[in-house]
């Protein structure tokens, strides 16, 4: 949703000027519930604030993080993920019961909704735009290597491609492969070559030299 919630119908035509449809709908909507006293703005900014800052790929990098340094954390996020993950405070709704996979040299993991667009919320945030696309959801199946190169990632013709349906009963956390080159690192700094899209599996956790949670 927009971050903007206008509490009167007097907004002029130039401050949309540069909005899309569905944001111009999504905006028109939140103004009729606010009228309508079924919203309360300051509430709904909390609550995307709070999916966007404080829910999010932040806190899925850090089980990562952890995973990659911590052998014993690591065989409990593999064997019990849930338990694993809610360890370190990341519990919630759309997080009820995850799975951890780990991508290795000889595979790689990757994850889509084929129905909707179920997400582990606790440790990813909200979906991206691209995750709910019916394309993504079509393609990732089909063609999941093509997928992969759309996104800049190209992986050696031995390394199989598994592709994980997310479901509404089950969500899933990609643990990419540890860049080479981070041996020593503190966890605060391994986290932060952790990105969201590697998480999903169509991107490789960053190399050191470019790390960054976009």
């Amino acid at each position: 949703m927009s971050q903007d919630h206008p509490t009167n119908g007097h907004d002029h035509a130039h401050d949309h000027s540069e909005l899309g449809e569905m944001d111009l709908r999504v905006r028109a909507l939140e103004s009729v519930l606010t009228q309508k006293g079924y919203i309360d703005p300051a509430a709904l900014d909390a609550l995307i604030d709070t999916y966007q800052t404080r829910i999010g790929p932040r806190n899925g990098a850090r089980v990562v993080a952890r995973a990659w340094v911590d052998r014993e954390f690591h065989d409990w996020l593999m064997a019990d993920a849930t338990a694993a993950i809610a360890s370190l405070g990341y519990t919630g709704r759309q997080g009820e019961h995850m799975v951890a996979v780990e991508n290795t040299s000889d595979q790689h993991h990757m994850v889509v909704c084929t129905l909707c667009s179920c997400y582990p919320w606790p440790v990813l945030g909200l979906p991206p735009t691209w995750y709910k696309s019916a394309p993504y959801r079509s393609r990732a199946v089909k063609d999941p290597r093509g997928v992969l190169a759309d996104f800049g990632t190209t992986l050696p013709e031995t390394t199989r491609i598994r592709v994980w349906d997310s479901t509404a009963e089950v969500r899933y956390l990609v643990i990419p492969q540890r860049p080479a080159g981070t041996e020593g690192w503190s966890e605060e700094a391994l986290a932060a070559l952790v990105s969201r899209d590697s998480m999903i599996g169509t991107r490789l956790a960053n190399a050191p030299s470019t790390g960054s949670l976009a």
